[in-house]
């Protein structure tokens, strides 16, 4: 088994051209190459429509996007705050943007106009590119975001907008890569949003050298192939969708799955898609494989299934083993960050170790290390590190946006701190053992405490709160908070659900707390911080 995974270090190659571009040297080349290769599949809400669109239909309908920006006069350079659902028009605006050199600057499908307008003013964007269902809350903070220039509308008419449909149908469906800027590997592409503890959100500069580099996440440990069906469960706002929608599954030939589903879980319904598409690659998160795990499979028809993949938190033995009863698949956990691409996991022909993350991939040397820098002995906590090289390493990001402090912080020793910990086993094998910056994991979120913390005090009846993880057996982590009342107030069952009505209408609703424990005070240091270590304690009792 070492073997095998050795031969793959030892064979592992990936070269970036200084101008590469994924819009023209992927997209484009394989309209030309291959018109008629499905690029992906969008499958509506009940299920009764579904459409194949070619690479040739994506590329003209992008590059007619991509004349619309032209025409309203936008440029490389600019920011893009992008909250579109799983439609066609995610891609037709992300390959658009690529090709002018508009950043792009995705954002899930639950973020409030209170958020919305953090990352449009963060980022000091230029345009705002929505659904309709958005359009409202873009309104309701278009005064407040002073380099907000054009609004552009999918799905409607509105007052004050350009709609999306007709920009394109004004616009021609042939550009050469001459008429517009050049764009350079190490140019930004993408900038994501992230979330830590000590800040708000910050910025995550993806560039163009991003999209290539994923050729490592889809060998390895998407282990796709030419031909085949791939359908990653999550928000397009979330960098997973640049992993498991975008860029591995069309670097390697393989045909997306775009279902535009809503917030409610349906298993069966999921079930019912993988036979009737018959998906061979499958990546979801943890939760939704347990939700799987208690239902009867015995009914669907899973043979299609070749390889099945999870993140965000270590599935149990048993419900692996219901899944391989039920489908013949493994499996395969792995790990990266918004930050990287994927650097740990577990690969075809090796032996997987349930509750272990894997090994480095090829490519990248990740290991687990001292606040120095240090390799820690087996065995022994770290902090899970990228090794800083000469090449600066594959699908690593460069830093964080306008943030120095940060990148201080993350960027160390000749390492990149990933801000979370590990142990590493006698054979290489890496196992997680929890976050450094306490961010809560949740349904596969990622949940800033300090944002739940700050939602929070703005209820008139906190005085101050903590914020950490609870353990749950079917989301993985839940949030719990912990509060002191402002004088006037006192604690209740109705007070509880009026806080977290506020936290779901404030910030995102995924990230409410579904605990909230009401106390005198909170534990604290000498010097007056809150002492969350005791409270995650206490949490996980």
């Amino acid at each position: 088994m070492s073997d095998v995974y050795q031969a793959m270090r030892n064979e592992f190659s990936l070269e970036i051209p200084s101008n590469y571009n994924f819009a023209f040297d992927l997209v484009e080349k394989r309209a030309k190459d291959e018109p008629n290769k499905v690029a992906y599949i969008a499958v509506s809400r009940d299920g009764e429509q579904m459409e194949e669109h070619t690479y040739a239909k994506l590329n003209a309908k992008a590059n007619r996007f991509a004349n619309g920006l032209r025409s309203l006069g936008c440029k490389k350079g600019d920011f893009a705050c992008v909250v579109i659902a799983r439609i066609p028009a995610w891609y037709e605006v992300l390959v658009g943007a690529m090709k002018v050199g508009v950043v792009s600057m995705p954002g899930t499908n639950l973020l409030t106009a209170h958020d919305l307008e953090y990352r449009i003013n963060r980022a000091g964007a230029k345009l705002a590119i929505v659904t309709a269902e958005h359009a409202e809350k873009i309104e309701e903070i278009k005064e407040k975001c002073p380099t907000l220039e054009h609004l552009i509308i999918i799905g409607e008419d509105r007052d004050g907008w350009v709609n999306f449909e007709t920009l394109c149908s004004e616009n021609s469906d042939e550009l050469s890569r001459d008429d517009v800027e050049p764009t350079g590997a190490d140019d930004m592409m993408l900038i994501y949003f992230t979330s830590g503890t000590t800040s708000m959100p910050k910025m995550v500069p993806r560039d163009y050298s991003y999209g290539l580099a994923h050729a490592i996440t889809g060998k390895y440990w998407m282990d796709l192939q030419d031909g085949d069906v791939h359908w990653t469960l999550t928000d397009t706002g979330w960098a997973k969708a640049a992993w498991g929608m975008l860029f591995p599954p069309m670097l390697m030939g393989a045909t997306i799955v775009l279902y535009d589903g809503d917030g409610r879980f349906d298993g069966d319904f999921h079930l019912k898609l993988i036979e009737r598409l018959n998906v061979t690659s499958f990546c979801a998160p943890p939760t939704v494989y347990r939700v799987f795990a208690q239902m009867d499979l015995s009914p669907y028809n899973l043979g299609s299934l070749k390889h099945c993949i999870g993140a965000g938190e270590p599935l149990n033995p048993e419900v692996m083993r219901t899944w391989k009863q039920a489908t013949g698949c493994d499996v395969y956990d792995g790990y990266g960050q918004t930050e990287t691409v994927n650097i740990v996991a577990n690969y075809k022909g090796m032996e997987i170790r349930p509750g272990s993350m894997g090994k480095p991939v090829p490519g990248l040397t990740v290991d687990v290390v001292d606040d120095d820098g240090h390799i820690v002995a087996d065995d022994t906590v770290g902090h899970i590190a990228v090794k800083m090289t000469e090449q600066h390493p594959y699908g690593l990001f460069k830093g964080y946006f306008k943030d120095e402090a940060a990148n201080a912080k993350c960027f160390s020793n000749g390492w990149y701190y990933t801000g979370d910990t590990a142990t590493r086993d006698k054979d290489g094998y890496i196992w997680f053992v929890g976050r450094s910056d306490d961010v809560i994991t949740s349904s596969g979120y990622r949940i800033s405490p300090f944002e739940v913390e700050s939602a929070l005090i703005e209820h008139p009846a906190v005085a101050e709160s903590a914020v950490v993880a609870k353990p749950d057996e079917m989301r993985g982590e839940i949030v719990k908070a912990y509060v002191t009342l402002a004088a006037g107030y006192e604690a209740s069952d109705e007070l509880e659900k009026e806080i977290q009505d506020f936290v779901k209408h404030l910030t995102a609703p995924y990230k409410y707390p579904r605990e909230i424990e009401f106390r005198d005070a909170l534990p604290k240091t000498i010097s007056g911080k809150i002492r969350r270590v005791e409270l995650r304690d206490e949490a996980k009792a």
